[in-house]
């Protein structure tokens, strides 16, 4: 889901062939850098996490998926009827220690709670929310924004969801294999077993609501427009 933006935000920087354009624009804005207080962070990772989760259910419930980490967990979740929240949390646990060698600790001590929020917000959700007439068109659209939106929030704050885009950046740091290709290829395979797994208008209307999650992300979060100190 989620987490496949934020490898192609990331990503577009740790590739860019010419960074001195970002690096003078950090500089310049060095004094109108925003720093985030103890308790913003607090709201933005229950608020962030919460709407990712709503998003997620949605996607559940009409039998979609999205891509990384959380596509994958939803196709499980799909095949096999265990939760999303256990299969997401287990899924991540590999990605923390390329974290931390990577990002550092304050990301990945917020990347590990958030992707725990997120787990047990989905388990919650369900329990919160009766969906017994839930559209499939409206679902994929709303739960596309909502994830979007969600994972907005998170970033601007130095937190992610884990998964394939720190892999990705790992790949592509020691080994020359560009982040955004990476993430690409296990987008497209995620989206393969859809194909063969979901009914064909699932896999279409999954691919819809991936456009508007990533129309958000890169809409309103581009390097320059918003700065924070941590």
């Amino acid at each position: 889901m989620a987490e496949t933006t934020a490898s192609t935000t990331v990503s577009a920087n740790a590739s860019a062939p010419d960074s001195g354009t970002i690096d003078a624009a950090q500089a310049s804005s060095k004094k109108d850098d925003i720093s985030h207080r103890l308790y913003e962070d607090v709201l933005a990772l229950l608020l962030g996490t919460m709407v990712v989760s709503l998003g997620v259910t949605l996607y559940s419930e009409s039998v979609l998926v999205t891509g990384s980490t959380a596509g994958a967990a939803l196709l499980i979740e799909h095949a096999t009827g265990l939760s999303f929240g256990l299969i997401f949390f287990v899924i991540n646990l590999p990605f923390y220690w390329l974290a931390f060698k990577r990002m550092g600790v304050a990301f990945t001590v917020k990347t590990f709670i958030a992707v725990g929020l997120v787990s047990g917000f989905s388990k919650l959700t369900p329990m919160m929310v009766d969906f017994q007439m839930l559209n499939p068109v409206y679902a994929a659209i709303a739960g596309g924004a909502l994830m979007g939106i969600g994972l907005l929030m998170l970033f601007r704050h130095r937190a992610g969801l884990g998964g394939i885009n720190i892999l990705a950046l790992y790949l592509q740091e020691h080994f020359g294999i560009r982040a955004g290709y990476f993430q690409l290829a296990v987008d497209m395979v995620i989206l393969v077993i859809a194909f063969l797994t979901l009914p064909f208008d699932k896999v279409l209307l999954s691919i819809l609501g991936a456009v508007i999650l990533n129309l958000i992300i890169a809409l309103n979060h581009r390097p320059g427009r918003y700065f924070s100190a941590r």
